[in-house]
């Protein structure tokens, strides 16, 4: 399996940034008459996308794994903010079906992916594997007249 160079190349962030696009799409609407209903959701509807950019660019695993949770809990949020904007007569039944599908699609994705992030070998930049000097091979180093006992 190839090492994913970019957050750009994630699944579940290519699927967050379509759930902000849709919610940025529904929020458009001139049905859509709750200004501060209609910022929180947008906010929300940005942080799963943002929250993974971010928790890979940190560097290590477990801040990767709890920008992830944060990630999937803001995808949480916009589910629940779509069921009180369809209950207003914001958003249709058309735009509630496609955005919890989405919400429901970025959180297992995120889930799927916390899981793979968990059991990996890789703990991060941070925490990048450098092998230690061997003290006996420095000592050799300095004194020449007994490289004939090096292993």
């Amino acid at each position: 399996m190839a090492t994913i160079q970019k957050f750009e190349d994630l699944i579940c962030w290519k699927k967050a940034r379509e759930l902000a696009n849709c919610i940025f799409d529904l929020t458009d609407s001139s049905q859509f008459k709750d200004f501060d209903l209609k910022r929180q959701i947008r906010r929300a509807a940005i942080s799963p996308l943002s929250n993974i950019a971010e928790g890979f660019d940190r560097g290590t695993r477990n801040e990767f794994i709890d920008a992830l949770f944060i990630a999937k809990g803001e995808a949480g949020e916009v589910r629940a903010q779509l069921y009180i904007a369809f209950d207003r007569g914001y958003v249709s039944a058309e735009g509630l079906k496609k955005g919890l599908g989405l919400t429901d699609e970025c959180s297992r994705l995120i889930q799927s992916f916390v899981m793979k992030v968990k059991g990996g070998s890789e703990k991060g930049i941070q925490f990048k594997h450098v092998p230690k000097a061997d003290p006996l091979d420095a000592f050799l180093r300095d004194n020449p007249e007994l490289q004939k006992f090096k292993k």
